[in-house]
C-alpha cells in the first residue's frame, strides 16, 4: 500500500461537478493498493497516517497528529501511485492490485480511519470515478509511505 500525505488547509474531491467529499485542515491522503496488501495492511497504514506527527505545536515543531489538532481526514483512491516508468515514457500499473480487490481495501481503510479519529472527520472520494482534487497543501508538508 502507498499513501500520499499532504497537510492541507482545506481539500476538496467533486465528481462530474459535485462535490462529493470536502475538510478544513487535516490530512490529504492519496491511496495505492498493491499486490498482496491486506485487511491487516490497512489497519497498519491507518495507524500510522492517523498518528503521523506533521502539524507544529506552540513551539513550531512538528510534534502533533491530526486527532491533536482536531484535523479531518480525505481519502482518494489513486492507482497511479503504483506507475512504473523503468521500461519507458508509458507507465506500466501492474503492482497495483485488481480493482475489485482495491475498492474492498480502500473501503477497509477509510473504515479504519473513521474508527481512529472518528466517523464524521473522515470524508473520501468515489472509488474509481474521474475525480477533481483541489487542495492548499499547508507547509507544504508531503509525505510518502510505503506499507513495505
Amino acid at each position: 500500500m502507498r499513501l500520499l500525505i499532504q497537510r492541507v488547509s482545506r481539500a476538496k474531491v467533486t465528481v462530474e461537478g459535485e462535490t462529493v467529499g470536502e475538510i478544513g485542515p487535516g490530512l490529504l491522503i492519496f491511496l495505492g493498493v498493491g499486490e498482496g496488501d491486506t485487511e491487516e495492511t490497512c489497519l497498519e497504514m491507518a495507524e500510522k497516517a492517523s498518528k503521523l506527527r506533521i502539524f507544529e505545536d506552540e513551539a513550531e515543531k512538528m510534534n502533533l497528529d491530526v486527532t491533536s489538532v482536531t484535523g479531518s481526514v480525505l481519502v482518494i483512491s489513486q492507482f497511479t501511485l503504483y506507475a512504473d516508468t523503468r521500461r519507458g515514457n508509458r507507465p506500466s500499473f501492474t503492482g497495483a492490485t485488481k480493482p475489485e480487490i482495491a475498492k474492498k481495501l480502500y473501503e477497509k481503510f477509510v473504515q479504519n480511519m473513521r474508527a481512529l479519529i472518528g466517523e464524521t472527520r473522515v470524508s473520501e472520494g468515489v472509488f474509481g470515478a474521474m475525480m477533481d482534487v483541489e487542495l492548499i497543501n499547508d507547509g507544504p508538508v508531503t509525505i510518502w509511505i510505503d506499507s513495505c
